[in-house]
């Protein structure tokens, strides 16, 4: 892309290309690394506060402006420079200059840059600087990703080049050399009996190096066999057996697979090739001779003799099916920070490959054995109207960017009485730094976050102190790096990643079936063969059974559908009975393995959701699926003072919406009170004095609660914050965002503290007392603007236990007196410090302060914290036999217990205690007294 500029004098284009200049004073040549020096002096960037980016292309073949990084104006995709000092300004390529344009041939004279602002409000004029021009073509075999396959005993290799008289060196696969010789245009060599592998051609000018690859492959004689009874897709390990694992890969339409790797050097033999089972297609192979605990690394040769149109003829990737995968791109970050502990170097176990591979081990030591010390889920204990969400993103929520640094902070988790964390994605994405919603292999954790025992232990910690796990799954859309792209592809400029999808993807649409796509789409329709719904359901099955989460949240489930084209939009927001029926038959999936599990989805097509929040409402355990409602927008403008209707956050028909004052997608709330209209802008301390009195209005509504991390500490850091700069930009969405809540202590500063502790109490009284869990509710939003009031109740009567409270908010600039219109007179409370009120009139005044002020007055006080007794006798089943353990007055109400006994899971009761009495405990089981 080339962007348009003023047209400007002679004199200024050669002032201004002085800007740029190459570090050692030399023109590099395309295959060199180098480093880029930008000088903004006497620029509009001329002493530009935070990160400046570029927007960068090259010539080629005469043509400036190809081969762009990125999109114009991202921050996410295109390069950082780094600053010198004062106006001076580098850009280091670690890489060759042709490797960092992702470009294999030569003809690169020159790079092409755009400087600007990370807010793209400044930015230089169109630069160039030379390239020195050296460049060899191997001219057979085709270079790049074609496979030569071949039956001879000889292969010619042949080669010329530009640029003056160069040394060839020919290396085999295991890189010994085969040939060297000097030549002043060309290079000719026949190679004997080749081995399968990758063959590498390096022509050498002033130490300048150019390296051309190609594949010879020996096409097998395919041996016809059943896969054996009881294997799956994917890495088999053996129970009784930890020398081998067998391996199975489903590629429809390809004609032969070998299995190259660390146990056979890289170099598969005939002995290599993958078997095919006659009946399902499938190809499948047994390794053997495997030392257990030892680290493998491997990948499959897919080839295809005849390929689609513009597809490669042999595709080298990892199992799609892995649980680990190590890569080039991702991986020397993640050694050097040493966030996970032993992980083998890739460079080390496969040296002079590309891309990702697959990792095996076996063993009792193998990196995915954890010993867990949980006895079970918390989905067991915690129903789906009782969960109260804590959304955390782990790249942004602590320093280290770890689960290491969640386990560190669980204690925070339980003083809000948290019940459920929902991590955004941690399936291995593209990338280090990244939301996860750029998935590539979905059974495997990101590495970056840390190792999967490590993950495991924070899952752990979680349940033992009764915290459910929930973990966002985007499954419908996969993205360049994955195999289920990439093993059929379009490739027409041959560099390894899919352009488009092939016509015979199995897999992925060749376009979209919705409006909402980013990646490649998933066809989750494709019958009878539905390999989509095989990946969903082993991904589904791996970390329900070997990570123990407790649900997950389905990511832009309107998207899973076969019925709409890329361009209708009224199509994908509209009901599509393919979809209901896909959806209800994945929460079923789930459902089978854990009927307790919870099943959430990220829908917006509102037709439909009756269909999911009431699908097996009625059963035991009630199933329902969740739904998203969003309240970022009300909430808001509830802070701000503004009209706004806040009762559509729960449905009392199901409780199976799922409202949200934030999540990661949306604006801050407190962001948006101090820069949008009302009475809040520009004024933070006004906003956080009015942040408690929302907890009310939200957590205290019967039904599942999510908030997005740090909206409990009055977080106004914008989604929109670009990294390094602080400047919002819409082009920052996904940049790492700052953490001031841990550096500055949010929670020592009283405005925001007040907001968690307030939060946390309110929290406290929704998971632990009957009324708040299965109450009716209703909204009075007519008292004023910034005023509502909120009534949750079992009984419109006087009775012994908390059975009706209400809500009074002041969201305004002026204190409030009003009639309270309590439902009774007598003893009422205020349920934020059980103070008691006599209400002798129900009409009579109460008095609201300015700036969020709120009441919450209950019939009943509050529980406090639970009183811990042991008793040893009696029979938990038979409410007969609760006796001898005395109930003080102040305990009358609904009293709930938990039941806990070693090697069992917790069990919940509730009993109903009218007045002061007495029950009982099976033996050896703990009584929690909520009082």
């Amino acid at each position: 892309m080339r962007l348009k500029f003023l047209l400007i004098s002679f004199l200024l284009v050669a002032k201004v290309n002085a800007q740029l200049s190459w570090q050692s004073g030399m023109n590099p040549y395309q295959t060199d690394t180098a480093t880029l020096r930008f000088d903004a002096t006497g620029t509009s960037l001329a002493g530009a506060a935070g990160t400046l980016y570029a927007h960068m292309g090259v010539t080629l073949s005469g043509t400036p402006w190809q081969l762009t990084i990125g999109t114009w104006g991202n921050n996410q995709t295109q390069p950082a420079l780094e600053r010198i000092s004062g106006n001076q300004y580098r850009l280091r390529f670690s890489s060759s200059i042709n490797q960092f344009f992702r470009h294999t041939s030569g003809g690169i004279s020159a790079i092409n840059i755009v400087v600007r602002n990370a807010a793209v409000t400044a930015q230089s004029a169109d630069l160039s600087i030379p390239v020195r021009v050296f460049d060899m073509t191997l001219t057979s075999p085709v270079v790049n990703n074609s496979t030569h396959f071949t039956t001879s005993n000889s292969v010619s290799v042949n080669a010329n080049h530009v640029g003056g008289g160069v040394t060839y060196t020919l290396l085999d696969p295991a890189g010994q050399t085969l040939q060297q010789l000097s030549s002043g245009t060309q290079f000719g060599f026949n190679l004997m009996n080749p081995a399968n592998g990758a063959y590498t051609l390096r022509a050498n000018l002033d130490n300048q190096t150019i390296t051309r690859r190609f594949f010879v492959v020996r096409p097998p004689t395919l041996v016809s066999a059943a896969v054996p009874a009881g294997m799956q897709d994917g890495v088999n390990y053996l129970s009784n057996d930890s020398t081998q694992v067998v391996l199975v890969l489903n590629a429809p339409g390809k004609d032969f697979v070998a299995v190259a790797g660390s146990h056979n050097n890289w170099q598969p033999t005939d002995a290599d090739f993958m078997r095919r089972d006659p009946s399902s297609g499938r190809f499948w192979i047994t390794i053997s001779n495997l030392t257990p605990n030892q680290w493998y690394a491997f990948q499959y040769w897919v080839c295809d003799e005849t390929p689609a149109v513009n597809s490669p003829n042999m595709v080298r990737t990892a199992d799609p099916f892995s649980t680990l995968v190590l890569s080039p791109f991702d991986d020397p970050e993640i050694i050097q920070l040493g966030v996970y502990p032993g992980l083998p170097d890739y460079n080390t176990i496969a040296p002079l490959q590309e891309r990702e591979v697959s990792v095996i081990q076996t063993g009792h030591r193998a990196y995915w054995q954890y010993q867990w010390k949980s006895t079970g889920k918390a989905n067991q204990k915690i129903d789906r109207k009782d969960l109260i969400i804590y959304e955390a993103f782990i790249r942004d929520f602590d320093a280290n960017r770890t689960y290491q640094d969640l386990i560190n902070r669980l204690d925070y988790f339980k003083t809000m009485r948290i019940n459920a964390i929902q991590l955004m994605p941690v399936m291995e994405f593209e990338g280090n730094m990244s939301w996860g919603y750029n998935p590539v292999y979905h059974m495997a954790p990101d590495k970056r976050y840390g190792s999967p025992a490590k993950l495991k232990e924070f899952i752990d910690s979680c349940h033992a102190n009764n915290i459910a796990v929930i973990f966002d799954l985007a499954l419908n859309h996969v993205f360049g790096r994955s195999p289920l792209a990439r093993m059929w592809m379009v490739d027409a400029d041959r560099d390894g990643w899919p352009d488009a999808i092939s016509p015979d993807n199995p897999y992925c649409h060749v376009e979209p079936k919705h409006t909402l796509n980013v990646g490649f789409d998933l066809n989750h329709f494709r019958e009878p063969d539905n390999l989509t719904n095989t990946y969903v359901f082993r991904t589904v099955r791996e970390w329900m059974n070997e990570y123990r989460v407790d649900g997950f949240r389905w990511d832009l489930t309107q998207g899973i559908t076969n019925a709409c084209s890329p361009n209708d939009a009224n199509c994908t927001h509209s009901n599509q009975s393919d979809r209901i029926v896909k959806l209800k038959w994945y929460a079923d999936m789930q459902w089978n393995i854990d009927p307790n599990f919870y099943v959430i989805f990220e829908h917006w097509v509102f037709g439909e959701i009756p269909e999911y929040t009431n699908y097996r409402l009625n059963e035991t355990p009630s199933k329902g699926i969740i739904c998203w409602r969003r309240g970022d927008e009300q909430y808001a403008n509830l802070i701000k003072g503004n009209a706004t209707d806040i009762s559509q956050i729960s449905d009392p028909s199901t409780y199976r919406i799922q409202g949200n004052m934030e999540s990661h997608d949306e604006e801050r709330l407190a962001y948006k009170a101090i820069t949008e209209a009302g009475q809040t802008v520009g004024n933070l301390s006004k906003v956080h004095a009015r942040m408690p009195a929302l907890g009310p209005v939200f957590f205290l509504v019967p039904g599942p609660k999510m908030i997005w991390h740090f909206g409990e500490l009055g977080n106004e850091v914008s989604v929109n914050t670009c990294e390094g700069s602080g400047i919002v930009s819409g082009n920052c969405r996904l940049d790492t965002k700052p953490q001031p809540h841990w550096v500055d202590n949010w929670l020592g500063q009283p405005a925001r503290r007040k907001i968690y502790d307030d939060w946390s109490r309110l929290i406290r009284m929704r998971v632990d007392d009957n009324l708040f869990r299965n109450g009716q509710f209703s909204f009075n939003q007519n008292l004023g603007t910034g005023m509502p009031r909120l009534d949750v109740w079992t009984s419109t009567t006087p009775t012994n236990y908390l059975s009706y409270a209400f809500v009074h908010t002041n969201f305004t600039n002026s204190p409030v007196t009003r009639q309270a219109f309590f439902p009774y007179t007598g003893t009422w409370y205020n349920l934020m410090d059980n103070t008691p009120i006599q209400v002798t009139s129900v009409t009579q005044n109460i008095t609201l302060p300015a700036d969020g002020g709120y009441v919450v007055f209950g019939n009943r006080p509050i529980s406090e914290f639970p009183t811990y007794i042991t008793r040893q006798a009696g029979d938990w089943n038979n409410p007969n036999t609760w006796q001898g353990l005395q109930v003080p007055p102040a305990s009358a109400g609904v009293i709930i217990l938990h039941a806990v006994q070693v090697s069992q899971d917790t069990q919940v009761r509730s009993v109903q205690v009218e007045s002061t009495g007495s029950v009982n405990v099976q033996a050896g089981r703990r009584l929690d007294i909520l009082k």
